[in-house]
């Protein structure tokens, strides 16, 4: 199958570009920075430029759409340039699919917007509440979902809705609590988790997301999907984990609870595990042990890249 990516240069897109490739898919790659791998094709278009998603997306059998200001404090600093990118963007994905026809769009989104709901123990037909949209970024997420399913229903072609976990692993951004955690420790400063640390993440590491939009194309499923990781690990549960890891570590260091923070939610992944046959493989363990030995290769590469 011929397959679009768009973002499929960065994190979680360069692996589910490596997945599909590996499926015998042929790839080609929406995205303004040059791909990691030269046996793909790459298009550096402007996704919020319909005339160049056209261009880009001909010839091709499915798109998945991954490429969006994902860092919430960069939508929070430019909001406007935000819903441009992320819900003009889509908007542009779904025209583009519509004049080609047939084309399968699968849309990134995330398990946070279940924030727009009171329910603690939430699944894919959880609703809703606009009124309790609280930040942008959810927003702009929930927006795109509208839209992508209101295309494929009016212009028949199939949509899928990937609700991301926490993703972590290698090639993950370096401003996440992960590495933020990792490269404190590594340079002897305290790791501060607020109040309890009892908040917790279902972190999910980023080979087993790729491989459930492998099953997308296999399955040819629609509708939307709860990605998430294996079980809950809190934060404090994290910086214990880092600390055990790195010698030398300055320990951790207790600040007062943030109003509002994010508890988390049990979100079940039942209907991926039903209708995809998909579920994550890899425990936390092994998945931070994996991330921690990338970081420290990468990070030991810059420091000889300076020293030189």
């Amino acid at each position: 199958m011929n397959v679009a990516v768009t973002g499929g240069s960065g994190f979680i897109g360069s692996h589910v570009v490596d997945q599909l490739l590996a499926a015998g898919h042929t790839v080609r790659v929406l995205d303004g920075a040059r791909p990691r791998r030269s046996d793909v094709e790459w298009s550096p278009c402007d996704i919020t430029r319909l005339s160049q998603v056209v261009g880009s997306l001909k010839g091709c059998d499915a798109v998945f759409h991954l490429a969006a200001m994902a860092n919430v404090n960069d939508v929070a600093a430019a909001p406007a340039e935000s819903v441009d990118l992320n819900v003009m963007g889509t908007a542009a994905i779904l025209e583009a699919a519509r004049l080609a026809g047939k084309m399968h769009v699968i849309l990134a989104s995330t398990v946070w917007v279940y924030e727009a709901t009171g329910d603690t123990k939430v699944n894919e037909a959880t609703p809703l509440d606009p009124a309790a949209v609280s930040h942008l970024y959810m927003a702009e997420k929930i927006s795109s979902e509208m839209l992508a399913h209101a295309y494929g229903r009016m212009y028949e072609f199939p949509v899928t809705v990937l609700r991301y976990g926490i993703p972590y692993g290698p090639r993950m951004r370096e401003e996440l609590v992960m590495p933020i955690f990792i490269k404190k420790a590594l340079a002897g400063q305290p790791l501060t988790v607020a109040g309890d640390g009892l908040q917790y993440r279902n972190f999910i590491y980023v080979e087993d997301l790729a491989a459930a939009h492998v099953r997308v194309l296999e399955t040819g499923a629609t509708g939307a999907f709860n990605l998430e990781g294996p079980r809950e690990v809190a934060i404090i549960e994290l910086a214990e984990a880092v600390c055990r890891a790195v010698p030398g570590n300055a320990g951790i260091v207790r600040t007062e609870a943030r109003g509002g923070d994010y508890q988390g939610r049990v979100v079940s992944r039942d209907k991926a595990l039903e209708v995809l046959g998909w579920e994550p493989r890899t425990s936390f363990e092994d998945g931070f042990q994996r991330t921690l030995e990338w970081f420290m290769v990468k990070w030991s590469e810059q420091l000889s890249a300076v020293a030189s």
